[in-house]
């Protein structure tokens, strides 16, 4: 059964024992699509909190995988990949989050993972995102979240494609997303907001980049939602659970 496999992709509904790689949000691969756990982590995150019919108009913007992947999504939702730099990953479509040439209120649903930190105008593109969702849409954003306070690079630093990262996000990026008029909940595993509501039970930084340290001090604890178990986490893929932030 599904629900019994020592490790499951909620993405394809591929079960085995494990998944390749290491326990990392870039590594646990899925064998048959290619996911890996952060992938997998936005969709467990966007089903749990908004399941959505397959007439659900949803734009993916740069995924990082391929024709199999796109393939099983578009077995779930009327579903449309779109990209920047197209020498890294082809989209279906090629969109500037600056300037989306897309109408108003066309999306029901976006998945944006790990793309705004390599946008230069943050503000301009979460307006621009906020235009083409429908009323009553929503927009389930991931950014690499290594500490709790945004920062810039003082190198220059690239995500294995073509296009820098400008900002390094923390969670002072609730306020830009408010101030653009989005509604925020910040989805995360049980066990990882149980250490950020009790840091004494934490686990201490160990070099895998992630400062745990910074993390806890700047929380904003309120909005911040658990919504995977540790049985699902350890099932989807989902370790260490500081990794995941929706």
């Amino acid at each position: 059964m599904e629900l019994a496999a020592p490790a499951r992709c909620n993405i394809c509904r591929w079960t085995g024992d494990r998944f390749d790689g290491m326990a990392h949000s870039e590594s646990a691969s899925c064998p048959r699509c290619g996911s890996i756990a952060r992938d997998r982590f936005l969709m467990w995150s966007f089903m749990q909190r908004d399941p959505q019919p397959a007439s659900a108009r949803l734009l993916e913007t740069s995924p990082r995988l391929g024709h199999d992947y796109r393939a099983f999504m578009r077995t779930w939702f009327d579903y449309r990949s779109s990209d920047f730099d197209l020498s890294a990953h082809v989209g279906d479509i090629q969109l500037d989050l600056q300037q989306i040439e897309l109408p108003t209120a066309s999306i029901d649903v976006v998945l944006t993972p790990h793309v705004l930190e390599h946008v230069p105008d943050t503000g301009r593109a979460l307006g621009e995102l906020f235009r083409v969702i429908a009323p009553g849409g929503r927009m389930y954003l991931q950014v690499p979240v290594l500490h709790g306070d945004t920062r810039v690079p003082v190198e220059p630093e690239f995500h294995a494609d073509n296009t820098p990262v400008f900002f390094n996000f923390g969670w002072d990026l609730i306020d830009q997303l408010r101030t653009t008029g989005f509604d925020v909940t910040v989805l995360v595993t049980d066990r990882f907001r149980s250490w950020l509501a009790a840091p004494s039970a934490a686990p201490t930084s160990n070099g895998d980049g992630f400062l745990i340290e910074s993390l806890i001090e700047h929380v904003r604890l309120p909005c911040v939602t658990g919504v995977a178990d540790d049985r699902a986490s350890a099932q989807l893929g989902f370790l260490p659970p500081y990794h995941f932030v929706t």
